[in-house]
């Protein structure tokens, strides 16, 4: 977070488009291991069950930056010419700083796990040498960890991972329909969360006056966020819910689909408004890929590659909109609706294979009398998800 802040803030000196895709390619590289390690992370604090509450609250943290941001800006780029610099420097000289701070502060405050609270000196005004929690509570907290998933405690977080480990993550195909709704679940909106700015200034709109018109689609995206991932849990229906998000997204990609071109400014606000603040189910599917890897190091690589596919998604996204099919974008509506299509698919086979798994499973299971499971257990090389007794959340 520090280097990437670092390098942020180096922006402000770009000379052109060497400089600027060098520096892009930085921010990437470095960005790149974030939130699948936070994901883990987490995951050594928290239940399968409490994680998705979490996981939404850490994008709540995050889509809020665009509400501020959006202000910052507004009065950062007002720096223009002093010190002889545009505004634009300011505002990546500035919030690179900021970011860095927060890396800074979160290098003392965030401990290594639950069992490491405690600062090697009294001079962390964070934590201390007396840490957050005594022994007992310690031990209360590790036992309902590894109580509700006891494959936490096949790795200690030091540990790193061997190629052939990697290869064994990589090739586990029951975690590919997950890589699956990642490669395509935001697409349908992400290209109006891109261009929403951009298409406000084109009805008109001032800088104010459009960072304040996308003030509504953040509000509803994050009460959604949060509404969803709780509604997820408490219907143990994850995949379902999930499915929410494109049965949202589908009749307003209609509607603007067939807009007539001289409709009102405000009709076309409505609907890109919420469009870009629809069911954001990704703390629901980054849970269920940390519930299904079924071990530490699964877990690891599989946060990783879902996070690259919603990544490989944006990189899609955003080169469906064309400049040749500004500014109604028909035809980019026309792909966006059939990748939603697409998505109902997914969603819903993903829902049914690991159903189907768990009932394979259940069936043979079932068939084991007491002397042969505690066979099983005591010596099954299965590992992780591949094991009998394992069962899929969906």
């Amino acid at each position: 977070m520090i280097s990437w802040s670092l390098v942020a803030s180096l922006q402000a000196f770009l000379s052109g488009r060497s400089s600027f895709f060098a520096c892009r390619a930085l921010l990437g590289l470095i960005e790149g291991g974030f939130i699948p390690d936070n994901i883990l992370y987490l995951s050594y604090f928290y239940t399968g069950w409490e994680l998705p509450a979490r996981l939404s609250w850490f994008w709540v943290s995050y889509q809020s930056t665009n509400i501020v941001s959006a202000f910052l800006a507004f009065g950062i780029l007002r720096l223009r010419g002093y010190n002889s610099m545009e505004g634009w420097r300011w505002l990546f000289a500035l919030e690179g700083m900021l970011t860095g701070f927060i890396g800074i502060a979160s290098w003392f405050y965030l401990p290594p796990s639950p069992t490491q609270t405690a600062s090697k000196s009294n001079w962390n005004i964070f934590r201390g040498k007396s840490g957050w929690f005594n022994e007992h509570e310690e031990k209360i907290m590790v036992n309902r960890i590894l109580r509700d998933d006891p494959s936490k405690g096949d790795m200690h977080n030091r540990q790193g991972l061997s190629i052939r480990m990697l290869w064994e993550c990589l090739a586990d195909y029951h975690m590919w329909p997950i890589y699956l709704l990642g490669l395509g679940w935001l697409i349908p909106s992400t290209p109006m969360t891109s261009y929403l700015t951009l298409q406000l200034r084109s009805l008109g709109f001032g800088t104010f006056e459009t960072n304040l018109l996308t003030i509504p689609a953040y509000v509803i995206f994050i009460l959604q966020l949060l509404f969803w991932t709780w509604l997820s849990e408490r219907l143990s229906q994850r995949f379902l819910v999930g499915l929410i998000s494109q049965v949202w997204v589908f009749p307003l990609l209609i509607a603007l689909e067939f807009l007539a071109k001289n409709v009102s400014p405000w009709v076309r606000w409505t609907l890109s408004t919420l469009l870009v603040g629809h069911p954001y189910v990704h703390a629901i599917l980054v849970a269920i890929t940390s519930r299904n890897a079924g071990t530490v190091r699964t877990r690891t690589v599989a946060s990783a590659l879902y996070n690259m596919t919603v990544q490989a998604s944006n990189i899609i996204a955003q080169n469906i909109y064309r400049d040749d099919d500004k500014p109604l974008y028909r035809r980019g509506n026309k792909v966006l609706i059939a990748i939603t299509v697409w998505n109902f698919l997914v969603f819903i086979g993903a829902k049914l294979y690991y159903v189907r798994i768990n009932k394979k499973r259940e069936r043979i299971w079932g068939s084991m009398n007491k002397e042969e499971k505690e066979t099983y257990v005591e010596t099954t090389k299965d590992k992780g998800n591949k094991r009998l007794d394992f069962r899929f959340a969906h």
